[in-house]
């Protein structure tokens, strides 16, 4: 039987990604439309559009769909604007934010990851505007400042090098603290200093290199 997989995307959104608060037009439309199916490993296919994390490989996790929403509504991502991703992941939200911004830079520490992205990507005839970079973002260094940057992994402490890549007025979204509790929050690069809204509660894998230190106990 095959899998009809517009209806499976329609039904993700309505019944998982606009309950849970995610009512952004341009984002449901980007999300109603995009192929998620495409950028899930084939043997995860079938739960390409269920309310789970997908595993993608060592340690790393595609988001549930309405994390994904919520990401993207937060951003609130304009047609002109650069944006930063740290951790590409699978592509797929690089591809949704390359669908609402001007230009999408992702950096992913996983070679094969980045090139699969980067396949994908192709494949669907996507992200044009989405450059792929395999870096570890933690030693990354550019001149560049993004309007938006939107991490995909949690962090223990936000690395203050992330807010040195924003623009004045830009906005970080980052999931930090420690599981099972960690918090989504949005930071924004205000005149007066960074301003930080908190967005929701969480459980995500750590960005390498940002887990918390051991704990040792004598």
């Amino acid at each position: 039987m095959t899998m009809n997989y517009n209806q499976a995307r329609e039904t993700m959104v309505e019944q998982q990604v606009r309950p849970w608060d995610v009512l952004d037009a341009r984002v449901l439309g980007t999300l109603a439309t995009l192929p998620r199916e495409k950028f899930v490993p084939e043997i995860h296919r079938a739960l390409a559009y269920a309310d789970v994390e997908i595993p993608l490989g060592p340690g790393q996790r595609m988001m549930k769909p309405v994390i994904e929403g919520r990401t993207l509504q937060a951003l609130a991502l304009q047609e002109g604007e650069e944006v930063l991703e740290i951790g590409t992941g699978s592509g797929y939200l690089a591809a949704c934010m390359g669908a609402l911004a001007r230009d999408v830079l992702s950096l992913e520490i996983d070679p094969a990851l980045a090139a699969l992205a980067r396949t994908r990507l192709d494949d669907c005839g996507l992200g044009n505007n989405v450059r792929i970079e395999n870096v570890d973002a933690l030693h990354f260094s550019t001149e560049r400042r993004f309007d938006a940057i939107c991490v995909t992994a949690a962090v223990d402490q936000v690395p203050s090098l992330f807010l040195q890549w924003l623009r004045p007025g830009g906005r970080l979204f980052v999931i930090h603290g420690r599981s099972p509790a960690m918090e989504a929050v949005l930071i924004r690069n205000a005149v007066n200093g960074p301003s930080i809204e908190s967005l929701f509660e969480t459980d995500l894998p750590y960005l390498v290199g940002a887990a918390p230190a051991p704990q040792f106990v004598f």
